[in-house]
């Protein structure tokens, strides 16, 4: 179970923020970069989704609407829940990070990836991820506004045109333009994605920075973090189970449950720094560790399951658990990383 070197860039990236935070003038640069970085990622988002795969995609609409329910439905009510475990387990900021957590759109590459290796329905998981990632543009802030309230700072007339602005806008022009770039973005979409994977390491570094100067990490300590781990891998066993077991209720088969598991129980990094970034300014950085656990936590365990899934016998049914045993037979196998 390798660590995503992307993680470990990450984590170099709020060493550096911890070490040499940007302050006075070159924080006031560091923010103008990092909100040009986020408009520039959704514009990238928005000439890279497929409208005619996505209008295709339609036809399993049932598949979608639950993976949808899972991602903005379920996955909030579970972090609702943990409302609970403060103070015992988190303090209230950690618990905001964690509700926030919950109402990020799912990923779409790991997702992919993951579908492909376990032999799942690949062009579902394709369409499920990138309607989530469609529909958490709006959900996302919509929800962070009704259910964290005055933990993003408040969700004013002004939060919402910057939302707009900065997210929604930017996607749409990507949309429009995508006729005329689509085919430059697919030709160079591994150095355009080197462009917005540092990007989002701009933005880590521009929100770490912030917490560091505002002394806001005396607010953790490695207790509470192990609190945090333990919830959130609580909180992925019980989405890994619902979404497999709750597949099979709705006679999902074979290929179209694993494309839920993996699409309804994942949670995108790439979407969710950058909105964090935008919904809670200079707190983002307690609000975003959450989520950067959780992500290396889901690509560790949903590699072991995509391994182990794509072992089952060709024709035939999966073993009926979230994530199946290990066949005395079977050779080790290297899984890909996403975000």
């Amino acid at each position: 179970m390798p660590i995503d070197p992307y993680v470990l860039l990450l984590l170099a990236t709020v060493g550096l923020a911890a070490l040499l935070p940007a302050r006075g003038a070159a924080a006031d640069v560091a923010s103008g970069a990092s909100t040009a970085a986020i408009a520039f990622l959704f514009f990238l988002y928005g000439a890279r989704l497929s409208t005619r795969e996505a209008v295709e995609g339609l036809r399993h609409w049932r598949l979608h609407l639950t993976v949808l329910a899972c991602t903005f439905v379920v996955f909030p009510v579970l972090g609702l829940a943990a409302r609970g475990l403060v103070p015992v387990l988190l303090t209230h900021p950690l618990y905001q990070g964690l509700l926030f957590l919950t109402l990020v759109p799912s990923t779409v590459q790991s997702s992919i990836a993951f579908t492909s290796m376990a032999r799942g329905n690949v062009p579902a998981a394709i369409c499920a991820g990138s309607f989530s990632s469609l529909v958490g543009i709006v959900a996302t802030p919509l929800l962070a506004a009704a259910l964290l309230g005055s933990g993003t700072g408040g969700f004013s007339a002004d939060s919402l045109v910057e939302i707009v602005l900065q997210l929604l806008v930017p996607f749409l022009a990507g949309q429009l333009l995508r006729r005329w770039i689509g085919g430059f973005v697919t030709r160079h979409k591994k150095v355009l994605g080197l462009v917005d994977r540092g990007s989002i390491l701009l933005v880590v570094y521009t929100a770490f920075s912030e917490g560091m100067v505002q002394g806001i990490w005396h607010q953790v300590s490695p207790v509470r973090l192990g609190g945090l781990l333990a919830v959130e891998a609580v909180l992925l066993a019980v989405m890994l189970a619902l979404t497999w077991y709750g597949g099979k209720a709705m006679g999902f088969g074979r290929e179209d449950r694993i494309a839920l598991q993996f699409a309804g129980s994942k949670k995108s990094l790439a979407s969710g720094l950058p909105m964090a970034s935008v919904l809670f300014g200079a707190h983002a950085s307690l609000a975003v560790l959450p989520l950067m656990l959780f992500h290396q936590m889901q690509l560790m365990v949903c590699a072991v399951i995509a391994k182990r899934r794509s072992r089952d016998p060709r024709g035939g049914e999966t073993s009926d658990s979230p994530l199946p045993t290990e066949p005395a037979h079977a050779t080790a196998a290297t899984g890909p990383t996403g975000r």
